[in-house]
């Protein structure tokens, strides 16, 4: 898997291949999730929030990313995750807040190209909670968190793909990673809050 790659995942040639009954796999879960899987991202979600003004919250995401996973469905322990982003895919939807972003302000781009996170541990609470704990690294510096995961659902997609997919979500405080920037308000109060709010809505392919 080439890193930020992040190209559509091809339709597997299904010349020969016994589809019938496809449409109902769909909507059936898959009984046995246990696999190494590839993150789709054009159908996967990374995103954060921070309030602004004290008033009001900002909405991003990034567009460009890779990520694998190892699934364990009896021995959640084994499982695993990677993930890799492209700091200069960052996009809130306003061109000049996004340059400061990758500004040295923030996340210095030149310097330190990508955020990653790798997995230290993996527990399951249930039937659909997963922990992920993990090593997060913003601008060279490692701090660990941990990623509560829903499993909301599993699927054979029309092309025999298994299909995956999680959503998980944590609050940071931007501070822990260098990122102190901040302005004061005349009305009191900073214009960024510490404490960023990270998403993923997650879809992942179990490889051949």
């Amino acid at each position: 898997m080439s890193i930020f790659s992040r190209t559509k995942t091809e339709a597997p040639d299904t010349e020969g291949i016994d589809t019938e009954g496809t449409e109902g796999a769909q909507s059936g879960a898959v009984a046995d999730l246990t696999g190494e899987y590839t993150l789709d991202p054009t159908h996967t979600r990374i995103g954060f929030s921070a309030r602004h003004a004290m008033v009001t919250t900002v909405r991003g995401s990034f567009a460009t990313f890779d990520g694998a996973a190892r699934i364990d469905a009896q021995r959640p322990a084994d499982s695993s995750v990677e993930l890799a982003i492209d700091v200069a895919s960052i996009d809130t939807g306003v061109a000049d807040r996004d340059g400061h972003l990758r500004s040295g302000d923030f996340l210095d781009v030149e310097q330190f190209p990508r955020i990653t996170f790798v997995s230290t541990a993996v527990e399951r609470e249930g039937e659909s909670t997963w922990l992920v704990t993990g090593d997060l690294t913003i601008k060279d510096v490692t701090r660990p968190v941990t990623v509560p995961f829903e499993a909301t659902g599993s699927a054979r997609d029309p092309f025999g793909n298994v299909r995956v997919g999680f959503e998980g979500e944590v609050s940071v405080n931007r501070k822990d990673w260098g990122l102190t920037w901040n302005a004061a308000l005349e009305t009191g109060g900073v214009l960024i809050s510490e404490k960023v709010k990270l998403s993923f809505d997650v879809s992942a392919i179990r490889n051949a």
